[in-house]
């Protein structure tokens, strides 16, 4: 609560400015007043809005300035502000506002922004939070994070500067997250003499990049946030500037969404079932309205009911609109899980597995085609991969740029694959149900943000095909189960020694087999590929397909490769069945390896004739669960392979 705030609150609860009571309210009409005005500001709208923009723009000190001016810094955070900027000394004595936004040490030492502020502030007219986004390229992810909910976006250019790389990329990905309202915020006009033909041309340019990136509302305002030009009134300073301040088009731009032809939408975050009477659908409305008896289908399932009522702890309601978060009965016991979607039933989003999406690559790691993620969308999360990266972009002039992975910071338009169909609707149309976020299966970080573009039609066109003779069947006929033993380790590790003797037992003992080793499968099916991390993942991700298909056809199917990343070895597990994976460690200490070295690779590497080499210039994973770990330093290779049949013995496979 402001200060004006404070003083109208005194007025209506019966007292003077001093604290004093006044004899002359009537305590219920000084009830009335307060229950009138706690209403207002209930019912005032909300604005979420970003300041973006390069580095220096003024940003911090914009927000900064618009708490100050709208008195809403109570007499110890004025203190602090103004003790802060002397002892800082970034803006010679007079108060630097930047410092109200700026908490993190690093941010004041360096006068930057580093991580993305949130702020929230209202005014007679209404609510706003504020996200102040930092400025340089290497937190541009941080800046994604901040426009992913927003509805509006300040473009914060430097007069002295016009426009800049930052300022090119940060609309772009405004753009991107589905921003449609950007106030162009020409700042630091007091550095120009207030020139207004300096401030015509940023425009111009301004609005010739917003019409390439589709953005369709742009207002511009020439500023100057720390002397407070056209914050929140007309500045006399510019004359011949006729638009509204700041402020005014904060409080009265219109933001609201077109309504939405599908209707109804609700992600399912949690199923209540306090007892066997009561079983609600807990969510937040992502788009339209519900009411009771209104047809509502389950997706992905497609089961349909009806709404019996909308549960609040307020009490039922009539009806639910967009943005509301409610619970909801059905008429009937239809199978509803968390991460479902319900949906009107007369015309509900599509389902898909398959994707055409842009990304904003968030990971230290670069994302590689073919290496497996989990996706959330919604409040469901599956398995996803990316299927082939079709292009990078180049945020300052849109370009499409050719690419075999994407690093930090860089947006990509790629093809995704899911392990399970989801409901969806194009990010353009619905945030709720096209907006999405990549998580490292291996440490649980995200490492993109995402936006469904449209589903890849011909993948509702491939089912499986049933056959009657299965993988048991084949298996059975061989006197065997199928297995996929995969053999992991550093070259020179001996994996290829040990997988060969254990063929040839299997083979001795009357199994079918085969052998797929690496150098071998380079020849042909891999030939394409070169070292890469990017090729690495690729060559594994083709081989345990191979192998899959050869378990599928009743064989024991032995792999034998470096295979160095766990999240490539886990996306082969994954195509397995319970149990038909046995991942083998063959451990051998690097200098074991060098040692050996019976291809002289590791003395090519050391001299720097060959790149990307495991070990030496790419690094090794080693498996933390494996099936088997074979110690190569202290046992022979055929003592080793007696151990890898002994467990194909134990777990009944032979």
């Amino acid at each position: 609560m402001g200060i004006d705030d404070r003083r109208r609150l005194s007025v209506v609860e019966g007292t003077d400015s001093s604290g004093a009571a006044s004899s002359q309210v009537d305590p219920d009409s000084a009830g009335s007043a307060i229950a009138a005005y706690l209403q207002q500001h209930e019912n005032k709208g909300l604005l979420r809005f970003i300041t973006c923009g390069s580095v220096d723009d003024g940003k911090s000190t914009l927000i900064g300035r618009l708490l100050h001016d709208t008195k809403l810094l109570f007499d110890d955070q004025l203190a602090a502000l103004e003790k802060d900027s002397v002892r800082h000394g970034t803006q010679n004595g007079e108060i630097d506002y930047a410092l109200l936004v700026d908490g993190l040490d690093a941010e004041r030492e360096q006068g930057i922004t580093i991580d993305v502020a949130f702020r929230f502030f209202d005014t007679e007219r209404r609510k706003f939070i504020v996200a102040d986004c930092p400025g340089h390229e290497q937190y541009t992810r941080n800046m994604a994070t901040g426009a992913s909910t927003a509805d509006l976006a300040i473009v914060l250019v430097d007069a002295r500067k016009g426009l800049l790389t930052q300022t090119r990329r940060h609309s772009y990905i405004v753009s991107l997250l589905g921003i449609r309202h950007v106030v162009l915020a020409v700042n630091k006009m007091d550095l120009v003499g207030y020139d207004q033909q300096v401030y015509d041309e940023i425009v111009d340019g301004y609005r010739e990049l917003a019409a390439q990136l589709g953005i369709e509302h742009v207002t511009s305002i020439p500023l100057s946030a720390l002397r407070g030009d056209n914050m929140l009134g007309r500045s006399a300073q510019t004359p011949w500037y006729r638009g509204v301040s700041l402020l005014e088009h904060l409080e009265t731009v219109d933001v609201g969404r077109a309504a939405r032809a599908g209707g109804f939408r609700m992600p399912v975050q949690w199923v209540a079932r306090p007892n066997q009477d009561f079983r609600g659908f807990a969510g937040t409305l992502v788009a339209g309205e519900v009411r009771p008896g209104d047809e509502i289908v389950a997706l992905p399932s497609g089961r349909r009911s009806t709404v019996a009522r909308i549960v609040t702890a307020d009490g039922d309601l009539d009806v639910a609109a967009d943005g509301q978060a409610v619970m909801l009965t059905l008429a009937d016991e239809i199978d509803v899980s968390r991460g479902d979607v319900l949906a009107h039933a007369a015309n509900p989003p599509q389902v898909a597995d398959q994707f055409a999406a842009h990304l904003l690559w968030m990971g230290e790691h670069p994302l590689l085609a073919g290496r497996p993620y989990w996706l959330r969308i919604g409040t469901r999360t599956v398995g996803a991969t990316i299927t082939e990266i079709k292009h990078k972009i180049d945020v300052n002039t849109q370009a499409q740029l050719a690419a075999r992975h994407v690093d930090l910071n860089e947006v990509a338009y790629c093809n995704l694959s899911l392990d399970e169909p989801v409901p969806f609707e194009a990010y353009r149309d619905n945030r709720g149900l096209g907006g999405f976020i990549l998580i490292d299966r291996q440490d649980n970080g995200t490492v993109a943000a995402g936006a469904l573009d449209f589903a890849l039609r011909r993948a509702g066109n491939i089912h499986w095909q049933h056959v009657d003779v299965d993988k048991g069947a084949r298996g059975r006929i061989k006197h065997q189960q199928p297995r996929c033993l995969w053999f992991t380790g550093l070259s020179g590790s001996g994996k290829s020694t040990i997988a060969n003797i254990v063929e040839k037992q299997l083979l001795a003992m009357g199994r079918h087999t085969y052998l797929l080793d690496g150098d071998n499968v380079r020849h042909g099916l891999n030939k394409d590929l070169g070292f890469t991390d990017a090729d690495r993942v690729e060559n594994i991700r083709r081989v345990a397909e191979v192998a899959r298909l050869m378990v599928d056809a009743g064989l024991i199917v032995l792999v034998s490769f470096i295979s160095p990343f766990r999240a490539e070895r886990r996306l082969a597990r994954d195509l397995f069945a319970e149990g038909e994976f046995v991942e083998t460690y063959v451990d051998t200490p690097l200098a074991l390896a060098e040692q050996r070295d019976p291809k002289g690779l590791y003395a090519k590497a050391r001299a720097g004739e060959i790149m990307n080499f495991t070990g030496i210039d790419s690094p090794y994973e080693p498996p933390e669960h494996a099936e088997l770990v074979l110690t190569t330093a202290d046992a022979t290779p055929e003592q080793l392979a007696q151990r890898v049949i002994d467990h194909l013995k134990d777990v009944g496979a032979l």
